[in-house]
């Protein structure tokens, strides 16, 4: 991103009960000066940091639609809080959809409206702040991210049915006995993850970047989600968040890959509640289309959020 016109700030962020002042670190690609619609983009994980969402830089460059990246609390350049670790009460979609509206209405985007862009836990996230009808919000994008956890986890039997049987035989051992950190177990993963994940050997340096945060600072990860991808034992195991999606007013573009672990089983829900959408499966991608096919899910996102308006 060096030759683009980037500036940073933080913004002082008042999490509830973090017993700490906090802030939140972000980036602009842009000017959001320009008279452009700018596009905020909300990273997976959770914890897995803004890095790995750097081809949605192909917006500006070939659109102006100028870029809002931010590190979400827990992770990346924004506050830590490892001794939140477990706290349930804490680790919550209303602190994250709390956190998105404190960056709003500090960048003054209300008035004159955005776009959102939610990948993975962060698509979850979208769907749920979206369904709040927000002032300002004109379009969502939810890319690889599940409408139903439950209906995710019933999917990754499926896939993980289809792996070869010696791992499919270490994954549910390591699982019988709690043991998600042994190099044995990682290995096993790592399969699961080369076919759901991440297609592209070796992984870019953004998408690697994600693990690497992930790995530094799992709180909220290993709070909400679980121990790994697929074993999501976390506080969010029973969320659907698509009993809500009625309720979404925005133009929204679902984006998966074939080879997805944000399979069809669990993006479906979005196609079916939320009023206004379309939905498109990139074919030779999993779950970092970004990377992946990036010329086409640029393509394909570019004109969804040129069309119709600024």
């Amino acid at each position: 991103m060096a030759s683009l016109p980037v500036s940073e700030g933080e913004v002082d962020f008042d999490a509830p009960n973090a017993g700490k002042p906090c802030k939140t670190w972000y980036k602009i690609v842009g000017s959001l000066e320009s008279g452009k619609t700018p596009l905020v983009a909300l990273h997976g994980g959770p914890g897995a940091g803004h890095e790995y969402l750097a081809p949605l830089t192909d917006a500006y460059e070939q659109h102006g639609i100028p870029i809002v990246f931010y590190d979400q609390i827990g992770c990346g350049r924004s506050t830590h809080l490892r001794e939140k670790a477990g706290d349930t009460s804490f680790w919550t979609f209303e602190l994250f959809m709390q956190e998105l509206d404190n960056l709003i209405d500090h960048l003054k985007l209300r008035d004159g409206g955005f776009y959102l862009f939610g990948q993975s836990w962060g698509g979850m996230l979208g769907g749920a702040y979206a369904s709040r009808k927000p002032r300002g919000l004109k379009k969502l994008v939810i890319a690889g991210g599940p409408a139903s956890i439950p209906l995710l986890v019933k999917g990754y039997e499926t896939l993980i049915a289809e792996l070869p049987a010696d791992v499919r035989a270490t994954l549910e051992e390591c699982n019988k006995r709690g043991d998600y950190e042994s190099h044995e177990f990682e290995e096993a993963a790592a399969v699961f993850y080369g076919r759901h994940v991440c297609r592209m050997d070796p992984h870019p340096e953004e998408v690697q970047c994600a693990f690497k945060n992930l790995k530094d600072d799992p709180t909220a990860y290993l709070t909400l989600q679980g121990p790994s991808e697929f074993i999501i034992i976390g506080s969010f195991k029973d969320w659907e968040g698509y009993h809500d999606a009625h309720n979404i007013e925005a133009e929204t573009l679902l984006l998966n890959g074939r080879y997805d672990e944000a399979h069809d089983l669990c993006v479906e829900p979005w196609f079916r509640t939320i009023p206004k959408v379309k939905w498109v499966t990139l074919e030779n991608s999993s779950h970092m289309g970004q990377f992946e096919e990036r010329e086409r899910f640029s393509k394909i996102l570019g004109s969804f959020l040129a069309s119709g308006t600024s």
